[in-house]
């Protein structure tokens, strides 16, 4: 690799993350809950959060354990610009590896598209552990097949850091990998029985999960909306423009290079292979639930099939980079990415100021009192926003509706009766009475929320005791 191919690799990497630098905080809904229990983390390790422990686990903390190791050596402001980079430029470069080794080209033209992909609905909902856990499976697929012999060893060898950074990274990586070793060993003709095969697999999946856990299924939507598009469909409806423009510039896309390669042929082997690992994916999001409650965990393991559509994204980019570069596809590219961005610098512009106000708010509070918010998500999005209070109670209070230590998948735990934090997650259980929760949240407590609900201006005000007493309630219901 010369000087100049390392400079374009820079350049893109740089270009790549500025959206991570260009507010003050990151906005991406769970992040700011991870950052506020790495703070808690620190201090559990100095005595100062009695009731709360540390719980020694392997998997959905791996970008939990970078945010607190860099979080003690520059602070948690720099530790959560540097994570964040790394998470995101995990993911891109790992899609942009995987395209690659696949289709043997390096996809420069793409490198738009993969990023918009990168910042969409799985990056800003704050899913950083299962986020990195993508773009680590991606790196392994694209290691597996180019490298000859050598190549699936180094994949096998990924797998342990996948699974700390989470589990369905694992999944992703076993499913992918297996379906395209079957499509090299079984002849074309014979490909589509192995979708079928994948069909019939996910339904007995489907069958067997519905016969042990409780599941919640997606609606209607789910038969054409998770498709990969959705990822570009975030804070208001006006990011749905983009989701029709992406559908049709790949539809149209795909049909004209089927047509112009219908009489050279060669069609199916460029594109067949991602088009059935985005079929497969796609029956995935229609056969299987969006939320399991697994009985080992008080907090059920949600938005599966929202998750699946990052796959998807980057199938359909693999598919684009199978056709012949055209100036029109590469307009396009730049034309979605450029409009993505615009509306997301605006919206977490937004989410920025409504969080300075809070920071504000609380900074006028005692060290130590206890937070709550009810600031929801605005109309149209798809974005939660709950976790704003979050970082900013960092050394200024306790946010003690957080639900990382009740929900039992995290590292921060919390034993019944403290004042920091819910110990139990709401609904979960009935082991603690109102009465006893009301008792251990005793005032003073704040409530954080918008001063007006169509409004972005927010307001803080302690609660009464009886209102304290209806909060808990409303929990337990």
């Amino acid at each position: 690799m010369g000087r100049q191919d390392w400079a374009r690799y820079l350049g893109v990497s740089a270009a790549v993350l500025i959206p991570v630098y260009w507010h003050r905080r990151i906005e991406a809904g769970d992040l700011a809950s991870h950052v506020y229990n790495a703070w808690l983390t620190q201090l559990i390790r100095q005595g100062q959060a009695p009731g709360l422990w540390i719980s020694r686990q392997w998997n959905n903390v791996l970008f939990d354990l970078l945010l607190s190791w860099l979080g003690s050596a520059f602070g948690l402001r720099a530790a959560e610009k540097a994570a964040v980079s790394f998470a995101v430029l995990t993911f891109f470069w790992g899609a942009f590896a995987l395209i690659s080794a696949m289709t043997r080209r390096t996809p420069w033209n793409l490198s738009p598209l993969i990023a918009v992909f990168a910042y969409g609905w799985t990056f800003e909902m704050g899913f950083m552990n299962y986020y990195i856990s993508l773009g680590l499976c991606f790196l392994a697929l694209a290691i597996s097949w180019p490298l000859g012999n050598a190549g699936p060893v180094i994949s096998l060898a990924l797998i342990p850091l996948i699974w700390l950074a989470h589990p369905l990274g694992v999944i992703c990586f076993v499913a992918l990998s297996a379906y395209v070793t079957l499509t090299r060993a079984v002849r074309p003709r014979y490909h589509g029985y192995l979708l079928l095969a994948a069909g019939i697999f996910l339904i007995g999946v489907r069958m067997s999960l519905a016969r042990h856990y409780e599941l919640k299924w997606n609606g209607w939507a789910r038969y054409f909306f998770f498709n990969g598009a959705d990822q570009l469909a975030l804070y208001s409806s006006r990011y749905y423009v983009l989701y029709v423009l992406f559908a049709v510039l790949f539809i149209v896309a795909l049909g004209r290079d089927a047509n112009s390669r219908r009489r050279k042929g060669g069609w199916w082997d460029a594109c067949g292979t991602p088009l059935q690992l985005y079929l497969a994916t796609g029956m995935s999001s229609l056969f299987l639930p969006t939320l399991v409650r697994f009985p080992l965990y008080p907090k059920p393991l949600s938005y599966l099939t929202p998750r699946l559509s990052s796959v998807s994204g980057i199938l359909v980019c693999w598919m684009l980079a199978t056709m012949k570069p055209r100036k029109w596809h590469v307009i396009a590219y730049v034309f979605i990415a450029a409009v993505f961005f615009t509306f997301l610098y605006i919206d977490t512009g937004i989410l920025n100021s409504m969080e300075e106000q809070v920071e504000r708010l609380v900074k006028a509070l005692p060290a130590g009192h206890r937070v709550v918010s009810d600031i929801g998500s605005g109309e149209g999005s798809r974005v939660e926003s709950e976790h704003i209070v979050d970082r900013a109670c960092i050394g200024r209070c306790f946010s003690y509706d957080n639900y990382e230590p009740s929900s039992g998948m995290f590292r921060v735990r919390a034993t019944p009766g403290n004042s920091i934090v819910e110990a139990e997650y709401p609904n979960a259980s009935a082991s603690q009475s109102s009465e006893e929760l009301a008792k251990a949240l005793n005032p003073p407590v704040f409530l954080v929320s918008r001063c007006d609900a169509s409004a972005a201006n927010i307001c803080m005000r302690e609660l009464s005791a009886n209102e304290i007493h209806d909060l808990i309630e409303d929990d337990n219901k």
